[in-house]
């Protein structure tokens, strides 16, 4: 298994930019310090927790693809109990209720922010480096997904940002025009390379399942005092 699945990279404070092609609309966003994982999910990681393999292409060390959203939020919660932590979600009826308890320091999925922030680490161009050294993309994949963290990481320390798999976020993408559609971020091996971009931006609903879809966790860093 690749040593950068399940590994969390302290991510530090900052201010991000988001932006919507389709809008033109752009807004800022103060961000506290938090965790993101290295690389996203593995399927080992997804079997391990859940005891389920949903992926089309098999392989431990592969990112886990075919998941919804749904899936996600509960693999967060699953994954938060078996270490010891306090679940993110409170899950009430699927596709109709979810809180998400900011004060709990179990894992969750990053927000829009949280994502494009950690992705570009600093940088301020499309990508953090050059295109074919640190994303699998329709130009190099293949056709066919790839072991997580063979690319070069980005400044932080964090792999396949950009390309492989799409990472769903928390965000609700556009409700007055997408209803309960999610975000998805960093493009996948089947895009092409204008899809994988930091700032890019797709959506899709929560009970979505594709084979270039996958997710990454998060955790928020929690001042305890007492």
């Amino acid at each position: 298994m690749d040593a950068s699945a399940g590994k969390m990279i302290a991510i530090p404070p900052g201010q991000v930019t988001l932006s919507d092609r389709r809008t033109q609309q752009s807004w800022s966003v103060e961000l506290a310090p938090y965790e993101l994982a290295a690389s996203p999910v593995t399927q080992a990681l997804y079997a391990q927790v859940t005891g389920v393999w949903p992926s089309t292409a098999q392989g431990e060390s592969l990112p886990v693809e075919s998941v919804s959203w749904w899936d996600a939020i509960r693999f967060c919660n699953a994954l938060s109990q078996r270490d010891g932590f306090a679940p993110a979600y409170h899950l009430h009826a699927e596709g109709e209720d979810i809180e998400w308890d900011t004060s709990a320091d179990g894992y969750r999925l990053p927000t829009e922010a949280e994502w494009e922030h950690a992705c570009r680490a600093g940088t301020t161009g499309p990508h953090y480096g050059p295109l074919d050294e640190i994303a699998w993309y329709r130009g190099n994949s293949h056709e066919r997904i790839h072991d997580v963290g063979r690319k070069r990481p980005n400044p932080w320390g964090l792999y396949d940002m950009l390309g492989n798999v799409w990472d769903w976020g928390w965000d609700i993408y556009d409700a007055e025009v997408y209803g309960a559609y999610r975000v998805l971020r960093g493009g996948g091996w089947f895009d092409e390379h204008w899809s994988c971009r930091a700032s890019a931006r797709r959506r899709s609903h929560p009970t979505f399942q594709v084979d270039d879809v996958g997710f990454r966790i998060a955790r928020s860093q929690l001042n305890r005092t007492g």
